[in-house]
């Protein structure tokens, strides 16, 4: 069973998420809805919660300001947030969860069930980093969270050379020549990665434009990267990916 608390100053949010979760995750039993930061510091201490519902914006005060009054915890938190597109890549980033106001059932439980699965992981890594990239306005000091099997790596984005399809993981390799295998898809990266300088080449292949060494042309042609990997550019983004080259130059 998952003991639950729920933080937000709107009382009708409050509360629709207390019936959504009664009615339709029945293994979360929700302790305490509170309204502002002093409330909530009170309860989390009181009933040792496994996952706390987080809004971003309480009146006057943060979610953030709540997790800095507490310093170190062991809950899981999920945000619940109206947040611009920026603020949310910033969430994946980190390996954060988040839900976006008004909330989806579905997306409701998908939440809850990777916070089962990573409920004996420390969180305070992943929210200190989710903190840095909301500060951060320079987007190659961005740190990615990627999750492997042996627990999160974070990796500055500049770092990364070029992440390689897999089914459904991603292989990662970055400039020191390592390689780390997560269980994401290429399209959930390059929807991150985009506007960090990067392009899908290939349906394979996701390239930082920053990390290649020389462009060979071809039908498609193929790129040579820093650390002298060659990769295919398919005939049908080779037009995209000269532009975008192009641009860069």
């Amino acid at each position: 069973m998952i003991n639950a608390i729920i933080v937000d100053d709107e009382l009708k949010s409050r509360e629709s998420l207390k019936i959504l979760l009664e009615e339709f995750c029945d293994n979360v039993t929700v302790k305490a809805l509170c309204q502002n930061v002093a409330e909530a510091v009170q309860s989390i201490q009181q009933h040792k919660p496994d996952v706390v519902f987080l809004d971003i914006q309480l009146q006057r005060e943060t979610g953030f300001d709540l997790l800095t009054q507490l310093g170190d915890f062991n809950f899981e938190v999920i945000f619940t947030t109206a947040y611009a597109e920026y603020a949310i890549k910033a969430f994946k980033f980190a390996a954060i969860d988040y839900l976006l106001k008004p909330i989806d059932i579905e997306e409701l439980k998908r939440s809850l069930s990777k916070v089962e699965k990573r409920m004996n992981d420390s969180i305070s890594q992943r929210l200190q980093q989710l903190m840095q990239n909301l500060k951060s306005n320079i987007p190659e000091n961005y740190k990615l969270a990627l999750p492997t099997s042996d627990g999160l790596i974070f990796v500055k984005t500049q770092d990364i050379l070029y992440c390689e399809a897999s089914s459904n993981y991603t292989e990662i390799t970055v400039a020191d020549g390592k390689k780390y295998v997560v269980s994401r898809t290429l399209k959930e990266y390059e929807d991150m990665l985009s506007d960090h300088n990067f392009y899908r080449i290939h349906n394979s292949y996701l390239i930082n434009l920053n990390a290649i060494k020389k462009y060979v042309r071809g039908e498609g042609g193929y790129v040579v990267m820093t650390n002298d990997k060659s990769l295919d550019v398919s005939k049908r983004k080779k037009e995209g990916f000269l532009a975008r080259i192009g641009a860069k130059m």
